[in-house]
This record gives structure tokens, sequence and C-alpha cells, in this order.
């Protein structure tokens, strides 16, 4: 997996304003994106996948969106993120909406 470039990083700290202080510390070849100290997405190969639980999930689903997933010992491992919509990484508003639920399903996930 190659490391997202730190313009499309900045960019996305730049939509995600409206949610607060959003920073991005660097993970196994990609990017966490935090929020008061929860990890609410990740960054891999220029993708942002978002967290999801049993409340979020069915949105990503309904519109076709895949979990973030990976191989290790020869098998495929899927992790609690979905991509983001395409039309959301492009509008501020939208894209904030969608990582709000995002971190909400990080602090259920913590209790």
């Amino acid at each position: 997996m190659s490391r997202p470039d730190e313009a499309y990083i900045e960019y996305l700290l730049e939509q995600l304003m409206p949610l607060g202080l959003v920073r991005a510390r660097r993970m196994f070849g990609g990017y966490g994106l935090f929020l008061d100290g929860l990890m609410f997405g990740l960054v891999a190969a220029e993708e942002l996948y978002l967290k999801v639980d049993e409340v979020n999930r069915p949105a990503y689903e309904a519109r076709g969106l895949e979990p973030f997933s990976y191989t290790a010992k020869n098998r495929p491992v899927s992790l609690s993120y979905y991509r983001a919509p395409e039309e959301a990484l492009e509008d501020s508003e939208l894209l904030s909406e969608w990582a709000g639920e995002a971190f909400a399903a990080a602090l259920r996930a913590r209790q």
C-alpha cells in the first residue's frame, strides 16, 4: 500500500474543519484521522475510509461502498471503516456530516 500524498491529507483536514481540530497521524503506511483523541477515519492509498458500526453501516452498504480490507496470512481482513462517498470528498459540509457520524461510531465503540 502506498502512503497517501501529504497534500491530500492537508486537503482532507481542511475539508473537515467544521468538525473541529482533526489531526492526522501516520499509521501502517497510511494515516489515521483523529478528533478529541478518537480515530474516526483512515486514509490509505489516497482513499478516505470512515468508522462504521451497526448504526451507520447501513448508509454505506446502501450506496455500495466497500469496507477497508487488507490481506494478512493469505486471508482477507476487513476493518470497521468504509470508503467515504465520492461526492462528500468535494463538499466540506457533506463530508463533515459523514465524518460526524463516523466520530459518533468511534464514541459508541469506546463505551
